[in-house]
């Protein structure tokens, strides 16, 4: 009897035992498959970076000429400078020079006051835009090295993804550049690689 309970006894740590150890493993398993799935998106995780910067690259003249009229409040004031001109320039058209030469004088200096006025304007205006479009770049240039340096810390010391090796010979390390793993696609090349597909994709669309 006492055999037989010892015996039982052994079953049951056994038995928690192998439940225990699997225990302790799944979440090195799972840990693990997480590292292998986000290595195969790394490639995609690059491509689509360097997609969306040159797609925010296009849209700096829009966001420039959008933020332009938002902070210039002035455009109104244009506006109506350009409408006086050509109602003055119509009034002009009826006026006799010969008849009413001081009306007809009186109107063209006005004219060519508001004109100048005007042009002073837009000097001023396109002035404003360069310097909202500097800012704009700069700030995308900064953004886009930002983005780059953070991709190249992250996959500096392993591969993006692995080729066969028979691939890309004779060029294996400097494609493997900076990782160092056979067969691996370095974050460097993949770089350039992505902004030359983008490019080119982007030129096909345009």
């Amino acid at each position: 009897m006492h055999v037989q309970l010892t015996h039982t006894d052994n079953c049951a740590g056994t038995r928690a035992h192998a439940h225990a150890r699997a225990h302790t493993h799944t979440p090195g398993r799972a840990a693990s498959w997480r590292n292998i799935m986000a290595e195969g998106c790394a490639w995609f995780l690059v491509l689509g970076s360097v997609l969306l910067c040159n797609l925010a690259k296009t849209l700096i003249p829009t966001v420039s000429s959008f933020l332009s009229k938002v902070f210039q409040k002035d455009a109104e004031a244009e506006m109506e400078m350009r409408t006086d001109i050509q109602e003055m320039k119509m009034e002009l058209s009826t006026v006799s020079m010969m008849d009413e030469f001081a009306r007809y004088a009186r109107l063209e200096r006005k004219i060519n006051k508001t004109t100048d006025k005007l042009k002073s304007h837009v000097k001023s205006r396109t002035a404003y835009q360069a310097k909202v479009k500097w800012g704009v770049n700069i700030v995308y240039h900064v953004l886009q090295a930002v983005l780059m340096v953070t991709l190249i810390w992250k996959f500096y010391a392993s591969p993006v993804t692995v080729l066969p090796s028979k691939w890309i010979v004779p060029l294996e390390r400097l494609v493997a550049f900076p990782s160092g793993v056979a067969g691996g696609v370095g974050i460097t090349c993949w770089l350039v690689v992505c902004n030359k597909v983008v490019a080119l994709l982007l030129q096909a669309v345009g």
